[in-house]
């Protein structure tokens, strides 16, 4: 007998976050995410997508012992062909009939609403962050990268679920030989005088906001379901990011002064929180700062990477990645380089991973689940 508690007060709070650490106790690859991350994407004051959605939170009891948890959202700016939920945050005991309860619940929960179908793992909020089924590469996830047991797959897979689109992981050893395309077009674009690359910098942040909003909007904002960027807020996440952020590591290529490409990379946070145990109060904020001095981080984390329409297909980002790995090879400690995923649905961007002679390491799916089992199930579309 399968009990529903809706997260609500602080004791239901504290459980949603410490049930996934007692099911990965066992587990040598599971980082437990920081908590302070879970609880913004339920507090209306810190996520955005509360002004035009809906969320809930849930616990599932077999007498007193929690069994599973879940979130389920409707967020109306999530275009899709039909009114589409979402679901995420979903951990469960490996039980098939838990599974479907929690599924159950989660479908009738949205159908009240108007809602025709569901997506998941995902986040209510972006998709840099919690979005995702881990499929393949059980090792230590990304900072915000999802992770789940093998048996997930068959939980959703058995209940009905179909992958919407699969998200490649890509990763490199960092002094592993670059393709020769890249070095050739490194060295054409370099004969070029009005042609120049350089470190992003702590001390230029308001410059560096500027130049990233302007070429992402360009590079991005039309394509597939992209969004302008608005610099102000652009300039507040450098400005937050600026703790972490290495000088060597993130590059923009210029034309005379005007920016037309960047390649933005973080060092992997988790390679420093996996010591925290999810908390960040003072203690753990000084044992972070101790640890990032004295403990080595090797993996460093491209988050996103863009070039100007009017330059694309002209190798500059060729040029752009030989230039910044030149460098960060000599004032760096880092061994791999992962790219964070990229969906099956944009092969352009694949096709860059695989230039640089990147190796799949792990891959995450985005399911979807049609109520209506007579309505025909379509993948993501190809951009």
């Amino acid at each position: 007998m399968i009990t529903v508690e809706e997260v609500q007060n602080t004791h239901q709070k504290k459980e949603f976050l410490d049930f996934p650490a007692r099911l990965y106790q066992h587990d040598k690859n599971y980082i437990r995410p920081l908590d302070k991350d879970i609880n913004e994407v339920f507090n209306p004051k810190k996520n955005k997508f509360y002004k035009n959605g809906e969320c809930a939170r849930f616990l599932f009891k077999n007498k007193s012992e929690t069994v599973g948890k879940i979130a389920v959202f409707i967020n109306t700016s999530y275009e899709q062909n039909q009114p589409t939920g979402g679901i995420g945050f979903f951990d469960c005991i490996n039980d098939q009939e838990t599974a479907n309860f929690i599924f159950d619940y989660c479908k009738n929960w949205l159908q009240e609403r108007g809602i025709e179908a569901m997506d998941g793992p995902i986040n209510f909020g972006e998709r840099d962050k919690f979005w995702g089924l881990l499929m393949d590469g059980f090792i230590e996830p990304l900072y915000c990268m999802n992770y789940n047991f093998p048996y997930y797959k068959e939980l959703f897979e058995n209940y009905g679920f179909k992958i919407y689109f699969e998200q490649l992981c890509f990763s490199r050893p960092i002094f592993a030989e670059v393709s020769r395309v890249f070095t050739v077009m490194h060295a054409k674009h370099s004969k070029n005088p009005e042609i120049s690359a350089r470190p992003m910098k702590k001390n230029n942040l308001e410059k560096f906001a500027k130049d990233f909003t302007l070429i992402y909007n360009k590079a991005w904002a039309s394509h597939g379901q992209g969004k302008c960027l608005d610099e102000a807020k652009t300039l507040k996440m450098f400005k937050t990011m600026k703790p972490i952020i290495n000088e060597h590591i993130s590059w923009f290529v210029y034309e005379n002064e005007k920016p037309v490409a960047m390649w933005m990379n973080i060092p992997d946070l988790n390679q420093w929180f996996k010591y925290l145990n999810g908390k960040f109060g003072i203690i753990e904020k000084l044992k972070f700062l101790w640890v990032k001095k004295f403990k080595k981080n090797e993996k460093m984390v491209g988050l996103v990477f863009g070039v100007v329409p009017e330059w694309q297909k002209k190798g500059l980002e060729g040029y752009m990645i030989w230039e910044g790995t030149q460098h960060l090879r000599k004032h760096t400690d880092f061994k791999t380089t992962e790219l964070q995923w990229i969906g099956d649905f944009n092969p352009k961007m694949i096709k860059i991973a695989e230039n640089l002679d990147t190796t799949v390491t792990r891959k995450l799916a985005t399911y979807r689940y049609l109520f209506d089992e007579n309505k025909v199930f379509e993948r993501h579309p190809i951009l």
